[in-house]
């Protein structure tokens, strides 16, 4: 083979290994749009209501895909504020918000001498904030008759925070669209699943 049948040759493969680079670097472009747009998303955490859990301006992957809620879970809710024509949609009280399913449909919550019970069972929560200098849980503002117990109706979950204290949750009647506090399932935008910032 000649010297510039070979310099060919050599071109010829630096050139189908660009373009391989190319076909590589599209395919895995087009993944990550394809999960990003339909499977996952990346969420930042605001506000402290899910401390010691997790803080403001974390990072976390979400993903509502084929979700069905459970107790304990830490979800997505929309505030689902932005059909109300009185309420500003860029307004940070009607962003989406974090908290911990705590009852789920036909599950009974009460709050009761600052504890949690669903079904009648005491929860154990060492995730809440202050947990090991006792931390209580309150009843506080909510229009549901949570100290004698609620049951939360078909397609709807009862959430709260992590940091009782400073969390406005399904114990609060804004929070939600039945203005009770129960979240219907259909606002759940997903489960949080991992952090990913900081690492």
């Amino acid at each position: 083979m000649c010297e510039s049948d070979k310099e060919i040759s050599k071109s010829t493969k630096n050139a189908k290994d660009f373009f391989d680079w190319i076909d590589v670097v599209t395919v895995a472009l087009v993944t990550v749009i394809i999960v990003f747009t339909f499977f996952v998303r990346v969420a930042t955490i605001s506000g402290q209501s899910m401390e010691n859990t997790f803080h403001d301006g974390e990072k976390v992957v979400v993903s509502g895909f084929n979700y069905k809620p459970k107790q304990g879970d830490v979800v997505i809710v929309s505030r689902n504020y932005y059909n109300n024509p009185n309420i500003d949609p860029v307004d940070s009280n009607s962003q989406p918000i974090i908290k911990r399913v705590i009852a789920t449909e036909n599950q009974t919550i009460m709050i009761k001498d600052g504890n949690v019970y669903v079904d009648g069972e005491m929860l154990d929560e060492p995730y809440i904030n202050n947990y090991h200098l006792g931390a209580t849980t309150e009843a506080v503002h909510s229009s549901l008759d949570l100290e004698n117990g609620v049951t939360v109706p078909k397609g709807c979950v009862f959430v709260m925070g992590d940091n009782r204290d400073n969390s406005r949750d399904s114990r609060f009647d804004e929070i939600g669209n039945r203005g009770n506090g129960l979240i219907d399932n259909e606002f759940i935008i997903g489960k949080v699943y991992y952090r990913i910032f900081p690492f």
